[in-house]
C-alpha cells in the first residue's frame, strides 16, 4: 500500500515549463518594426538634402527659397511611401503566400 501512494504522488509533477510561444514571431516584427524606423528617419531627411542641393538648386538651378519648397514636398512623399510600405509588410508578415502552405 505505501508503494501505491508513492508512485501516485511521483506522477503529480509541478507547474508545466514556461513556455515563450511565438518567439520567432517577435523577433521577426521587432526586426521589420526596426527597419521601417530608421527607414521612416533616414530616408525623407536624406531625400530632403539631396534633391534640395543636387536637384533643384543643382541641376533646375532654382533659387533656394523654392527649392526649400519642392525638398519638402519629396520628403512627404517619401513618409508617405514609407508609412504605405510598413502597412503593406505588417498586413501580409503572418500570411503563408499561396502554394505555400504547411501540406506542401
Amino acid at each position: 500500500m505505501d508503494g501505491s501512494v508513492r508512485a501516485a504522488s511521483d506522477t503529480t509533477v509541478g507547474p508545466p515549463p514556461y513556455y515563450r510561444g511565438n518567439e520567432g514571431s517577435l523577433v521577426s516584427a521587432l526586426k521589420t518594426l526596426l527597419f521601417f524606423t530608421v527607414l521612416m528617419v533616414t530616408l525623407p531627411i536624406g531625400l530632403y538634402f539631396a534633391t534640395k542641393a543636387y536637384v533643384f538648386e543643382g541641376s533646375m538651378k532654382m533659387s533656394s527659397s523654392d527649392s526649400y519648397f519642392y525638398a519638402a514636398i519629396v520628403a512627404v512623399l517619401a513618409v508617405h511611401v514609407v508609412l504605405a510600405l510598413f502597412v503593406y509588410v505588417a498586413w501580409n508578415e503572418g500570411t503563408t503566400p499561396k502554394g505555400k502552405g504547411k501540406d506542401d
